[in-house]
């Protein structure tokens, strides 16, 4: 199993980037997918997350408004759509896919700044 993010980068605030996250070997098909960033000498924060069947999508208050999350079955993808960016906003983004024994990508790194 694999999972490589991209689309990560330096942005000024106010603007967009969209990650992508693909998989092989499992599909999100059956598996839920979630984006969660680290930013330099924090923790984790879970970001966001599309369940596997019902594709409902759920937000941390932090982005709710602001970020998008979808996927693309028939690719194996899952994207963030990220607007209106702020420098708190930046951080390592990691695609994780499950949750009892999950896969995580190897992240893609989202810098916000003037």
């Amino acid at each position: 199993v694999q999972l490589v993010e991209s689309g990560g980068g330096l942005v000024e605030p106010g603007g967009s980037l969209m990650l992508s996250c693909v998989a092989s070997g499992l599909s999100f098909d059956s598996y839920d997918a979630m984006w969660v960033r680290q930013a330099p000498g924090k923790g984790p924060e879970w970001v966001s997350e599309i369940h596997s069947g019902t594709g409902r999508t759920d937000y941390a208050d932090s982005v709710q408004g602001r970020f998008i999350v979808s996927k693309n079955n028939a690719k194996n993808t899952v994207l963030l759509q990220m607007n209106s960016l702020k420098p708190d906003d930046t951080g390592v983004y990691y695609c994780r896919a499950g949750w009892a024994s999950p896969y995580w990508g190897q992240g893609t790194q989202v810098t916000v700044s003037s």
